[in-house]
């Protein structure tokens, strides 16, 4: 990557880590217009890391649940 999508990368990351804790999705907005008040390149950047971030959570988040479901279903019966 280069030095624009490494940057939004890491601003993506920190601002999520904030929104994760406090719930407050206008953070997001408020980032990307002080950011596109100098660069629109990395405006853009950012909000595409940001969308692609979320996206990785989500997918992690389901992944997580059908690998737990997978075990319950293949465990084998217990003894009783």
């Amino acid at each position: 990557m280069g030095i624009v999508d490494d940057v939004a990368d890491e601003l993506a990351l920190e601002s999520l880590k904030i929104i994760n804790a406090t719930g407050d999705d206008a953070f997001v907005q408020r980032i990307a217009d002080t950011i596109g008040g100098s660069s629109q390149t990395m405006e853009e950047a950012y909000l595409t890391a940001v969308r692609v971030r979320r996206a990785e959570q989500r997918a992690r988040e389901l992944l997580k649940t059908l690998k737990e479901d997978m075990a319950r279903t293949l465990e084998p019966p217990k003894d009783g």
